[in-house]
């Protein structure tokens, strides 16, 4: 009777384990399966059972048949297995990566009778470990910094003052349009720097209101306003012994930009609703897409903070002003977006590359991965074409102060006044006019032939 309890335990013991369970024969024939080995094989108990162990076609020992007098498991040459892993084929063909462990079976007198294995499912983690060695690649490569993509000059000259910046404890402010990566330069400051150890903690000024504001930014004691039913920790003490990022820090009330003085001044904070300072220690970065010289002659911005928060300035050139990067920027997040959406898409074809080049891109780098993100969407696979760009894609904008706009390139259709403008501004240099409009420098040459203008020393028309 004992017995028969036992041997019921042991049943509802196998019958609920997670992992496969699988028991063969001396010659690989499958006696006996667990509902988990079901489960994760899709092969039901009845279609298993009676069955060669080659059916689960394992490139490991236990899918190997060695040839001799009889053909059975490589698990019966080896003795046992541990921790090994190996891929499977389920019923449906697809693949089954598992981590097995496996023994034979001997009687009393010592005879091999079978051998038992078990198989966990670790189908999901090697997925993850492949996209964590695709990531670690995409970061890594040559033309990058900190995760920042960029080649050209300008970047070049950003990425020295990344470096500069970070040795140093006075206060940074990024300038930049929106979608230019303010915040992961930000970011890059933190981490080369000597507090990078400590916390990085960012507050977006535009946001939040006033009163939000300065509860978010110094925190607040309980009972401070109605509705503050705790003391809460603000986030520049939060931030202390590292960072904090301000961004837009050009949308701050006049009341908050005197309190951030003080921040500066006295490197301590009060809680609202509180008069007993704190002491803090910590490195402001600051971001805006605004500028804050013109704000200061307005008087929407305190000229004492703004020569606190702006000790070291880090300019980011727009898109437009770094075109040379269009196609490594557009590689790299073909390949980032490939990794999400698992689409076989390979890259961008050479027109759709050249159109891409040719945009003003208002929006910068995040317009132009929302860009390929809808081009994903529309691309079956393969390279993704110029029927897969957004119609509206990267519209013209103003050029900064002192020079003036380069003329937006018409991929098939460009006016002539275009190409002369641009000849013009160049002094008939046709490298220099091709980079104006966007576009290679055979791509222009094209376009002079179909609108029979002669280029010498002088614009001949």
């Amino acid at each position: 009777m004992l017995q028969e309890e036992y041997n019921r335990y042991w049943e509802t013991i196998v019958e609920t384990m997670l992992d496969g369970l699988m028991v063969v024969d001396p010659d690989g024939i499958i006696l006996s399966v667990n509902r988990a080995m079901e489960e994760i094989t899709g092969y039901r108990k009845e279609e298993l059972i009676g069955k060669p162990c080659r059916i689960l076609n394992c490139n490991q020992c236990f899918g190997t048949i060695l040839e001799g007098g009889k053909r059975h498991c490589a698990l019966f040459s080896i003795g046992s297995v541990r921790q090994s892993r190996c891929v499977l084929r389920r019923k449906d063909g697809s693949p089954l990566h598992a981590l097995k462990n496996a023994a034979v079976l001997r009687d009393r007198e010592g005879n091999v009778v079978g051998g038992v294995e078990t198989l966990a499912d670790c189908t999901e983690l090697v997925a993850k470990e492949k996209v964590i060695r695709s990531l670690r690649e995409t970061l890594s490569i040559e033309d990058s910094f900190e995760g920042i993509v960029g080649k050209s000059v300008p970047m070049l000259r950003v990425f020295d003052l990344i470096r500069n910046a970070a040795q140093s404890e006075a206060p940074v402010v990024i300038y930049g349009e929106s979608g230019t990566g303010k915040e992961l330069v930000a970011s890059a400051i933190h981490r080369q720097g000597a507090r990078a150890e400590g916390p990085f903690i960012k507050v977006n000024c535009a946001a939040l209101n006033e009163s939000l504001l300065e509860s978010e930014l110094f925190g607040h004691v309980k009972g401070a306003f109605t509705g503050a039913d705790r003391t809460r920790v603000g986030r520049f003490e939060a931030a202390s012994g590292g960072d904090i990022f301000l961004d837009e820090i050009g949308d701050l009330p006049p009341s908050t930009q005197v309190k951030l003085l003080r921040v500066l001044q006295e490197k301590e904070i009060e809680k609202v609703g509180d008069h007993k300072p704190i002491s803090i220690d910590v490195r402001i970065i600051a971001a805006t897409n605004k500028d804050l010289g013109k704000l200061m002659e307005e008087g929407k911005f305190r000229d004492d903070l703004y020569y606190r928060i702006g000790v070291i300035p880090i300019h980011l050139p727009p898109l437009r002003e770094r075109r040379e990067d269009i196609p490594l920027l557009v590689d790299t997040f073909v390949h980032r977006i490939g990794l999400k959406s698992k689409k076989k898409i390979t890259g961008v074809n050479q027109e759709a590359m050249e159109r891409l080049a040719g945009c003003d891109w208002p929006g910068n780098v995040r317009e132009l991965i929302n860009a390929l993100e809808y081009a994903f969407v529309l691309c079956p696979g393969g390279l993704i074409g110029p029927s897969h760009l957004p119609p509206d894609l990267g519209g013209k904008i103003s050029s900064p102060v002192g020079k003036k706009p380069a003329v937006r390139p018409r991929r098939t259709r460009v006016r002539r006044e275009d190409i002369l403008h641009a000849l013009k501004e160049a002094g008939g240099n046709k490298s220099e006019a091709a980079r104006l409009l966007g576009v290679s420098r055979v791509t222009l040459w094209k376009w002079l032939k179909a609108h029979e203008i002669h280029v010498e020393k002088k614009i001949q028309v």
